[in-house]
Formats: C-alpha cells, sequence, structure tokens
C-alpha cells in the first residue's frame, strides 16, 4: 500500500521555490489590508469570481452551459439539464465552502459532502460514495487511440488510504517546518492519483484546493477564480500532475513538478486580483492616477509598455509625466535602460 508521509518538504524543496512562498505570503498579506480599505471593490470581485469558478471548474470536465445561464444558476435558478444540474451542484459547494469554512476542515465526510452536493442530482446512487469498481485514468493520443495515463487505487483499498492520506495531511499541517503551500499541491497529486470516485474527482480536488487555502489563512479564491486559472493553464497543469504521479504507486514520484505549478496559478491569482481591482476601482479616477496606481500595485517590475497595455485610452506623454514625477519623489525605482527599462515600487 501506498505510505503518505510528507516529512520531506522540510528539506528538499529548491531555495528558489521558496522564494516564490515568501512573495506570495507578502502578496497575501497586503490583500488583505486592501480588503478592509476597499470593501465594495472585493464586493464586486466576489460575485465576478464565483461565476468564473463555477464556470471553470465544470468547463475543464467539458460540462457547460451559456454564460447567460451560468449566471442565473449562481443567482439560485432551477437547473434544466443534466448539465446545468451538476454546474449549480458545484456552485452549491463552493457557496458551502465561502460561507462556512471556518466550520469545515479535510475530512472524510466532509470530501463525501462535496461530491453528494455535486452529484446527488444527476447520479443518486453514487454520489457521496467512494467509488465500488476499479477504474483507470484514459487520454486519446493525436490518431484517436486510448492510453491508460495511470492507474488509481483498488476500489477495495480506498478507505484505507484516504484515511491515510488525511492523517498524514494533519500531521504535517500540524509541523510548523512545513510551508502550507507545498503542503496542499502535495495533497492534491495524492488525492488525484488515489481518484477514490468514479466521477468527479477533479472537481472536488478543486473545492478541497479552496479550502484548504482558506485554512491555510489564503481567502484568494474568494475573489479570484483559481478554477478559472487552471482551466486557463490547463495543459500546464496536466502535464505537471502526469510528472508528479510518475513512480507513485512505488513511492518514488516528484512532487515538485505540480509544487511549482500550483505556485504560478497562485502568483497568477494574485496578480489577476490587482489588475480587476485596479479595474474596478479606478474607472472614475484621473488618467495621471491610474498610472500611479499601475506603478503602485505591480507585483514584479513593469515597463512603460505594460502601463500603455493595461491603460489604452491613456497618452504616452501622460505615463512619461508620470513616470518622471514619480522617480523624482523616490516612489518607484528604475531598472534598466532605454527600451529595457522596468519600474517598481520602492521598498
Amino acid at each position: 500500500m501506498r505510505k503518505f508521509d510528507y516529512s520531506f518538504l522540510k528539506k528538499e524543496i529548491p531555495g528558489n521555490i521558496v522564494g516564490t512562498v515568501g512573495i506570495i505570503s507578502d502578496l497575501n498579506a497586503r490583500n488583505q489590508i486592501r480588503k478592509l480599505q476597499y470593501e465594495k471593490t472585493f464586493d464586486k470581485l466576489r460575485k465576478k469570481a464565483i461565476i468564473e469558478s463555477v464556470k471553470g471548474s465544470n468547463e475543464i470536465e467539458g460540462i457547460v452551459t451559456t454564460e447567460e445561464r451560468i449566471k442565473d444558476l449562481v443567482e439560485g435558478a432551477v437547473p434544466v439539464t443534466h448539465d446545468e444540474k451538476e454546474i449549480s451542484g458545484y456552485k452549491d459547494a463552493l457557496s458551502l465552502i465561502h460561507t462556512q469554512h471556518e466550520n469545515l476542515d479535510v475530512t472524510r465526510d466532509v470530501i463525501l459532502m462535496f461530491h453528494r452536493m455535486m452529484e446527488e442530482s444527476v447520479n443518486p446512487a453514487e454520489a457521496g460514495h467512494f467509488k465500488t469498481r476499479d477504474n483507470l485514468i484514459m487520454e486519446y493520443d493525436e490518431e484517436g487511440h486510448r492510453r491508460v495515463r495511470f492507474t488509481p487505487v483498488k476500489a477495495s483499498e480506498i478507505d484505507k488510504v484516504i484515511e491515510q492520506l488525511l492523517l498524514a495531511y494533519y500531521d504535517a499541517r500540524q509541523d510548523m517546518e512545513i510551508p502550507v503551500l507545498f503542503l496542499i499541491p502535495c495533497f492534491i497529486v495524492d488525492f488525484l492519483c488515489i481518484h477514490p470516485f468514479l466521477d468527479g474527482n477533479g472537481r472536488v480536488s478543486r473545492l478541497l484546493t479552496v479550502l484548504m487555502l482558506y485554512i491555510a489563512g489564503y481567502d484568494i479564491g474568494r475573489y479570484i477564480s483559481v478554477e478559472n486559472q487552471i482551466k486557463k493553464h490547463k495543459e500546464s497543469y496536466y502535464a505537471a500532475l502526469e510528472q508528479s504521479s510518475a513512480g507513485w504507486h512505488e513511492n518514488k514520484n516528484d512532487y515538485t513538478f505540480f509544487i511549482v505549478n500550483f505556485l504560478q496559478i497562485l502568483y497568477r491569482c494574485f496578480k489577476d486580483l490587482d489588475e480587476s481591482f485596479m479595474d474596478i476601482s479606478l474607472k472614475k479616477a484621473k488618467k495621471s492616477e491610474r498610472v500611479e496606481a499601475v506603478l503602485m500595485g505591480a507585483v514584479a517590475p513593469i515597463s512603460k509598455a505594460d502601463i500603455e497595455e493595461k491603460l489604452p485610452d491613456v497618452s504616452v506623454k501622460t505615463i512619461e509625466l508620470v513616470l518622471g514625477k514619480m522617480l523624482k519623489e523616490e516612489k518607484i525605482e528604475k531598472i534598466g535602460t532605454y527600451r529595457d527599462a522596468r519600474y517598481m515600487k520602492k521598498r
């Protein structure tokens, strides 16, 4: 049987990845302060995020409906089609996480509850139950032929394996030397390799990701869709999952590929949050104020061309005047020269 032990996360992760965790932690702290200052803006972001999350997570699995119906279902419309019922179920489970995360934990019952909420209206016999027969994870090659991508845990072993997975997660979560942003993607790799359900494993894994981020103090999934980011970069997500699954049954797999992918997704979420925040909060601001806001809110060095792209209605002259003023006031610093110049908020 597969053994679960996350203690390696204390010593075997490359230093550059550890540095990324520090950057994301800083972005999260900044976001918590900004959230208190701009409640109305964040409320708009919240409403947009749940629509994108419900749409994105289901589209990954080929479960689709129109944009208008997604909005209707999020607002409580009665689902009609098979796909709409699955979409509505995901919406209910995600809404539960957003409103009750303080009372939820990653447990066997919660995992089964998420699955039941998604599947009970379309597959009541299997909803909320681990699989009772073995299955394979398959995909099609370029010629349309099937291939086995991964062989999950046998149905007869699911209960015991899930129990061991959860105990390892609890143990690691209590270890202050293990960064939680490393632990979450490792847990997701293991959950998907176990593949405890006949259908719905991917969607349950994404719900668990949002819940585990909440538990770790990261509420980014409430304001920016983590699921939509996964959908946008689906190919690299699944490539990293396959790489980190190789040798899993023999306890020889390397989680690093999926950890890196997870951190990239999380970083993009915070970057999107900055951009969405500015789009909403600065619509009525003066052009010079919007340029300054872009510079002060950038999470990485930004070029003049980047600013032009973000603010197409602002002239190059205005951007240059603001850059000169902010450099003189020492609010920003210049990195590089001429066409390669980038600008960054002074720390």
